[in-house]
């Protein structure tokens, strides 16, 4: 019977020799870690704080800022430190948890921006019966589904990774991919491969036929409306629009980039490539929601640069 070592650490090799530059990296991802924590808990606080913001559009727009916060920070600390280090080795358990943290965190970005377009669908669509049907209890419940949906589906993938027998330890990335991780093991994985086909088709599919048709409604709708008419609705729905593609985009390279070789890729195009969907949406979604909103960019403005009063 062969004898198999146990694993008890992964060594993420993407990380290149790059000198005392590395340093100007550590300072460039810290400052864009720092302005992404101060961009989402501003909006947060911003809807939180404020009960005329307590409204569905902006309520999905602060879980979309939570969940911005959770993914950067299964990241960024990861990140930084190897960045720095000279072994670029995490332990197991911890490449288990940024697992976690990643994929639960991609899911729930997804979800979240399908439910953003079916609020945008029905805003439009049935302006007159918007506030009945978005009540706050259906939001809170949509949130919810989203969130749970997204850590039950991971948790089954994670529940059937920790059975394999990993016979290497050897990943080229930067942060703990799942599909490198089956791809280490020397265990039967058919298990594995089928429920990870099965849990992608779904987690892409359903949200992806809830913004198709919410979309295609909105744009039937707009066409048959006024010159105004269109132009409102095409303000309330871009910075939607661009969030999803920014996100899908991002994602879509790093799938095609990691299953479909990547010998041609150049070693810091891959690693721009395998971080853009986890650094960029959550810069620059606060951001640009930020500045489209009227209400959020004025409530931003009063916490930002309050009033000094003087008596």
């Amino acid at each position: 019977m062969k004898n198999l070592t146990k694993i008890s650490f992964i060594i993420l090799t993407a990380y290149t020799d790059v000198g005392n530059v590395k340093y100007l990296y550590f300072t460039i991802l810290l400052a864009l870690y720092v302005c992404i924590i101060f961009a989402n808990v501003l909006v947060i606080r911003v809807v939180c704080m404020d009960r005329s913001l307590h409204e569905p559009m902006y309520l999905f727009l602060c879980s979309l800022c939570v969940n911005e916060l959770y993914g950067s920070t299964g990241l960024f600390p990861c990140l930084l430190v190897n960045l720095i280090s000279h072994t670029h080795a995490i332990s197991l358990t911890y490449c288990y948890l940024q697992m976690y943290c990643l994929y639960t965190y991609a899911t729930v970005e997804y979800c979240n921006l399908s439910v953003m377009s079916y609020d945008r669908y029905m805003s439009i669509c049935h302006p007159l019966q918007y506030n009945r049907i978005m009540t706050q209890r259906r939001v809170c419940i949509l949130i919810l589904l989203a969130w749970s949906y997204s850590f039950c589906q991971f948790t089954v993938t994670l529940s059937l990774n920790l059975r394999l027998q990993l016979c290497g330890n050897v990943m080229e990335k930067v942060w703990c991919d799942n599909y490198m991780l089956v791809r280490l093991s020397c265990s039967d994985t058919t298990v594995n491969n089928m429920y990870g086909l099965y849990a992608t088709v779904l987690t892409i599919c359903a949200p992806l036929v809830l913004m198709l048709y919410s979309y295609i409604r909105i744009i039937k709708i707009t066409f048959r409306s006024s010159k105004s008419a269109k132009k409102k609705s095409l303000s309330t729905c871009a910075p939607h629009i661009v969030s999803l593609l920014n996100y899908s985009i991002g994602c879509s390279f790093e799938i095609i980039q990691s299953r479909l070789g990547k010998a041609n890729i150049p070693s810091i195009l891959r690693i721009i490539i395998s971080i853009y969907f986890l650094m960029i949406p959550p810069l620059v979604n606060p951001i640009m929601y930020g500045l489209k909103m009227a209400k959020i960019r004025e409530a931003c403005k009063k916490v930002v640069c309050p009033r000094k009063s003087f008596f």
